[in-house]
Order: structure tokens, then C-alpha cells, then sequence
């Protein structure tokens, strides 16, 4: 494993859409572990591909409920309900807002290993799928501020 570098907010690569990933390899594998042991380095709870440079549908997630989320081409198909709270996020440093999201989500994704995964999330989980996807379509968090 590896550290990757950051990219910040102004880097055009944030605001770009990710590519689909075709198979769930090897180098996929490596990146995914890369970006875990990334956002352990930097403290954060969820970090997308762009965020380190590579334009793919790959997310990383562990908000301490034990688990962590490597998620491929991941899709949300249901949301429910509403939370608000505070974001911030590794790439936009020094900024955090307030942000409505859904408190259900239900998301569809390939695994490191190749499996079909639907998970259903709540809280801040649901909050953190969310925003790393939201990565993948070119959307920061300071696109959503509400308040």
C-alpha cells in the first residue's frame, strides 16, 4: 500500500465525471487499498478516486461503525428521509457548511472482489455515501451548502 497525494479544491480534476470501471482488478485493488490507508494518513471518514487524481466510479469509506466500505461503480437506488449537518472534506480544506442530505440511502456496488454488494445505510453512513459520490459527478460539498 501506498499514500496517494491530495487534490485540492481548484484542481479541475474535482470537477470532472468519473469513468465507469469495466472489471474490479488488480491495479483496482491496489488503488482501493491505497486510498483507505490515504484517508486513515489524513484523518478522514471517505475519499473518492478524483480526490486523489484517478478519474473512476471507486469510493472508500469508514465512518467507525467497524466496517470498511470499498465500493466500485457504486449507485445509489433508494434515499429516504433528511438530515442536515456540518460537512467538510480532505479536498476543500478549511471549509465546512451545513448540508442536506437523505438519512436512508440504499446503494448498489461492486466489491474488491468482484461481488455485487446492495447496502442499506442510515445516518452518517447514508451521509458519507453521498458525498463521496457526489465526487465521482464533479459536485463538492460547497455546491450544496445550505446555510
Amino acid at each position: 500500500m501506498a499514500l496517494r497525494n491530495l487534490r485540492y479544491e481548484g484542481d479541475e480534476i474535482l470537477r470532472k465525471k468519473s469513468k465507469v470501471v469495466s472489471v474490479v482488478d488488480d491495479k483496482i485493488r491496489t488503488l482501493l487499498d491505497d486510498m483507505v490507508e490515504t484517508m486513515y494518513e489524513k484523518d478522514g471518514v471517505g475519499l473518492a478516486a478524483p480526490q486523489v487524481g484517478i478519474l473512476k466510479r471507486v469510493i472508500v469509506i469508514d465512518v467507525e461503525d467497524g466496517n470498511v466500505y470499498k465500493m466500485v461503480n457504486p449507485v445509489i437506488t433508494k434515499k429516504s428521509g433528511e438530515q442536515c449537518a456540518q460537512e467538510g472534506c480532505l479536498s476543500v480544506r478549511e471549509k465546512k457548511g451545513n448540508v442536506s442530505r437523505p438519512m436512508y440511502v440504499t446503494v448498489e456496488y461492486t466489491d474488491q472482489d468482484g461481488n455485487h454488494v446492495e447496502l442499506d445505510a442510515e445516518g452518517l453512513l447514508a451521509r458519507c455515501i453521498c458525498h463521496e459520490i457526489d465526487h465521482l459527478d464533479g459536485i463538492l460539498f460547497v455546491d450544496r451548502i445550505i446555510s
